[in-house]
């Protein structure tokens, strides 16, 4: 390969596999060049990589020396990956009533919810996290993109138990939303004892669905490293958790639904 073709092809295997680890002789191998041909290429693509604002490489040392690509946005790109969230969630035509919105297009689409997920991952890069939870279902795709950054695995709790998952543990929870009792499963074999999970979800009312993803944490001997929502509604007091980090904060106004971007966040 010729240096620009091997700064290409380093570049998209980074940024395609953030925070995993690769040895200088893994790329020395695979374009046939040296290590020392390897690490000037790495130079230039961290240079790249920074002076476009998409993250920075990290480097280890030692004989297995390598680098790993770090997904990082900027505030100013945040901002703009708010903003538009903002307006697509303030349409007027997706007011349900009764401080419920249809979000389903926003939430499965994924350059809207790809950008949502890099500012969860900045904002949880240092949890020291073994995984991310979310709940089925419309979180998920959010979820899934924030796992990946972050090379975490997923697991999803299920809203009733399923024969494909073998033994599992559920519990009862009350969803201020739904405002009614309601169950969550999880396999006996998704969560190790002593892990530590970031919960993310799209929407939050009082809470209730995430303080039961909690207790469903609790029953494998596990914690939340930290919980991350698109959209909290009714403000940010009076909920079931104490902590968490909401990307739009919706409250009702004199004129009718008022979205706000949380400027704790940027």
């Amino acid at each position: 390969m010729k240096k620009a073709e091997r700064i290409a092809a380093i570049t998209h295997l980074l940024t395609e596999n953030p925070n995993r680890d690769y040895s200088l002789g893994y790329f020395a191998q695979e374009y046939g060049c040296t290590k020392s041909s390897i690490s000037d290429d790495i130079k230039l693509v961290r240079t790249a990589l920074e002076s476009a604002g998409l993250g920075y490489l990290e480097t280890t040392s030692g004989i297995k020396g390598g680098v790993r690509y770090v997904p990082y946005i900027s505030r100013e790109e945040s901002v703009k990956v708010l903003e538009d969230l903002k307006k697509r969630f303030m349409e007027p035509d997706r007011l349900l009533g009764s401080g419920f919105l249809y979000t389903s297009d926003i939430m499965f689409d994924p350059v809207t919810v790809k950008g949502a997920a890099r500012i969860f991952a900045r904002q949880f890069a240092c949890a020291d996290a073994d995984m991310v939870v979310t709940v089925e279902t419309k979180g998920i795709g959010i979820a899934l993109f924030t796992a990946e950054l972050l090379n975490l695995p997923l697991t999803v709790i299920r809203r009733e138990s399923k024969v494909s998952e073998g033994s599992t543990v559920s519990i009862n929870y009350f969803s201020g939303s739904a405002e009614r009792i309601q169950q969550m499963s999880l396999s006996k074999r998704a969560v190790r004892s002593g892990s530590k999970a970031i919960i993310i979800d799209d929407f939050m009312r009082g809470g209730g669905s995430i303080k039961g993803i909690q207790d469903m944490l609790a029953e494998f001997g596990a914690e939340s490293a930290g919980v991350g929502v698109v959209v909290v509604s009714g403000g940010l007091e009076n909920k079931k958790i104490k902590s968490f980090t909401p990307l739009l904060i919706m409250d009702e106004g004199e004129d009718g639904v008022v979205i706000d971007i949380n400027e704790g966040i940027l």
